[in-house]
């Protein structure tokens, strides 16, 4: 074993494990990033666990239960640079959803013996319990950007991640307008690029799984879809989907509903 190599985590909290896969799908690409790298913890992969610190922890999902907070708590400790992986981690996931519903009553319909669920009344990001240095957007995580935020760190670079829009994405791959060609509703004018524009290339609204861009217009958004025949409970659930506390906490900031 090469103590020389700087140490690989990969952590795991309420999430479906979607994003931990992407870094399993990335095949050669993981096996060349394995090369440069001690993967330390990374159970999906491997049941080999070694001791912290840890110099790069990857962090899937969100915080949903007492311990998951107190284990956040103990992964910051350990961990140099700490980078959330996809919308559970970066904005509390669709399970986020429970924020606007009540909990107790949820377990009483749903589990035969609701007193032994131990759950807290929200979901919430990892940035809502520690310091984050580096999220990644979407559901799931984008790869490249994976790779390229890893590379980035073992170069000693900082790494370069997208702050504008899906919109732009689609304009830069001269990918014509779902929303003027076909009056179909999209978040891409306000919603984080790095996904490559999947949805608008399949003639498909954006869905926002990568969560709001760094300045979103929503309330001219509102408007635009509201034009293609959505009605304002519809916008608001949109908005609520992937990436729930996200666009809540902006619209509940600049006093809009949509």
């Amino acid at each position: 074993m090469d103590v020389s190599k700087p140490t690989l985590a990969v952590w795991k909290l309420a999430s479906c494990d979607g994003c931990q896969l992407t870094l399993l799908d990335c095949e050669d690409e993981l096996l060349a990033v394995a090369g440069r790298v001690r993967i330390a913890h990374f159970l999906e992969a491997s049941r080999e666990v070694l001791p912290g610190p840890y110099d790069i922890s990857l962090v899937e999902g969100s915080v949903t239960t007492a311990a998951d907070a107190a284990r956040i708590r103990a992964i910051r400790e350990q961990s140099r640079t700490l980078i959330t992986l996809g919308a559970c981690a970066t904005a509390g996931g669709i399970q986020a959803l429970r924020n606007h519903a009540d909990v107790a009553e949820y377990t009483s319909l749903v589990y035969a013996h609701p007193e032994y669920i131990a759950t807290l009344a929200t979901s919430t990001p990892i940035a809502a319990h520690v310091d984050v240095d580096y999220e990644l957007h979407g559901c799931p995580i984008d790869r490249g950007q994976l790779l390229g935020v890893i590379s980035a760190l073992l170069a000693g670079r900082k790494p370069d991640l997208p702050a504008h829009s899906v919109c732009f994405e689609c304009k830069r791959r001269h990918r014509v307008c779902v929303v003027v060609a076909h009056g179909l509703p999209c978040l891409g004018p306000v919603t984080r690029a790095g996904c490559g524009a999947i949805c608008p290339a399949q003639q498909r609204g954006c869905y926002g799984c990568f969560g709001p861009m760094e300045t979103p217009n929503l309330a001219a958004e509102a408007e635009l879809l509201g034009a293609t025949g959505m009605a304002p409970d519809d916008i608001d659930r949109l908005y609520r989907l992937f990436n729930t506390t996200a666009f809540a906490d902006l619209l509940d900031a600049a006093g809009e509903k949509s």
